[in-house]
């Protein structure tokens, strides 16, 4: 073959990744450790730049493993700040408080931005160190070949809330009622004198300064918050469609910009990153068809009955948010139990036709 033809000439460039957040970074390290070039393309002028250093949270629960040594399983060390948490304070409906208590983590808290100690800049600069560039200011149309990561292609999510300085001691706080977030949740988490108070909205998008500001009373009143110093914050997300586009002939998509996100509370770190893992995977094995078989086997069960949940969380009202608050907190083992209700089953299979749940709407 000429080095002038142009199968030649693609072959012998570096494959390129459209978007630096944690999926097309994942991919690039993956890339990059098993001896392929690589190059990664972003139109931001750093990595996390859709986020202000505040808190997240890396789902522990989705299988046996912990979340760490399947990261270290990938080629990423974890060089990120993060902290366990095995506690949570949890509010139903009724402004009842619970408790959530597990032996090992349920999650860890990480930070998003930009900053040292993110997760987003551990990640760049892992790649960065096996000599994969990173191109920012720069977008990428990606036809022929490629990993395209580069966050939502919609908004059906709404995240808004502060970021604070606070003396308050290290705490999670979480609330599920339709006055503080209708169909979505509020939460407070504080770590080592930093602190992230947000209101996810999956509905009544208009009326969001309203949540915020009732959000803010609440967490005054039940746990004692303190905010110094506060800055505003807001995103966006896609956490109810599922995958929608994951392979255009040799092009693979990856993370959001697939649709690879928890339908039910918008835990997609670890799902974005598993995705990004397994482009890779399809790529060095040199049959970007494979992607469909390995994303599916690993997370497609998982994805589907996000979904699942998420139609009857939405459904179920004050009963059903208080059930589920119920229901973690009095397992014996709440990792395991919240692993189990995100399994698939042939129940909620059943359930489903293509799609959509065929269940009628649950009216308490």
């Amino acid at each position: 073959m000429s080095p002038t033809d142009p199968a030649a000439r693609l072959s012998a460039e570096p494959f390129p990744i459209a978007g630096a957040g944690p999926a097309g970074l994942t991919a690039a390290l993956a890339l990059a450790d098993g001896g392929q070039a690589c190059a990664v393309y972003d139109a931001r002028a750093d990595v996390g730049e859709r986020f202000h250093g505040d808190f997240q949270g890396l789902d522990n629960w989705s299988t046996s493993a912990d979340v760490l040594d399947e990261l270290g399983a990938f080629g990423i060390a974890p060089t990120f700040d993060f902290s366990p948490v095995c506690r949570l304070t949890l509010f139903d409906p009724w402004g009842r408080e619970h408790t959530c208590r597990s032996a090992k983590p349920l999650f860890y808290l990480v930070r998003r931005g930009s900053g040292a100690g993110t997760l987003d800049h551990s990640l760049k600069e892992q790649v960065l160190s096996r000599g994969v560039p990173i191109h920012f200011r720069r977008s990428v149309e990606l036809d022929q070949r490629g990993i395209v990561a580069h966050g939502p292609g919609c908004c059906n999510v709404l995240a808004i809330g502060y970021l604070f300085d606070t003396d308050m001691a290290d705490g999670v706080y979480a609330a599920v009622t339709d006055r503080l977030a209708p169909k979505g949740y509020a939460y407070l988490l504080i770590h080592n004198g930093r602190g992230t108070l947000s209101v996810c909205l999956f509905d009544d998008f208009a009326a969001r300064n309203l949540y915020l500001a009732r959000t803010v009373e609440f967490f005054e009143r039940h746990a004692g918050l303190r905010m110094h110093g506060a800055k505003r914050f807001g995103g966006v997300g896609d956490a109810t469609r599922g995958p929608h586009t994951t392979r255009r002939g040799q092009v693979l998509y990856a993370g959001e910009a697939a649709g690879f996100q928890d339908a039910l509370f918008g835990f997609g770190i670890r799902y974005a990153m598993t995705s990004g893992y397994l482009a890779a995977r399809a790529v060095a094995g040199g049959d970007a068809t494979a992607y469909d078989q390995l994303w599916k086997a690993q997370l497609g069960g998982q994805l589907r009955t996000g979904r699942f949940n998420r139609y009857l969380y939405a459904r179920g009202g004050r009963i059903g948010y208080g059930y589920l608050i119920y229901r973690v907190c009095t397992a014996r083992n709440p990792r395991d139990w919240l692993r189990r209700f995100y399994a698939p089953s042939s129940f909620k299979s059943f359930c489903f036709s293509g799609d959509r749940p065929v269940l009628r709407p649950y009216s308490p």
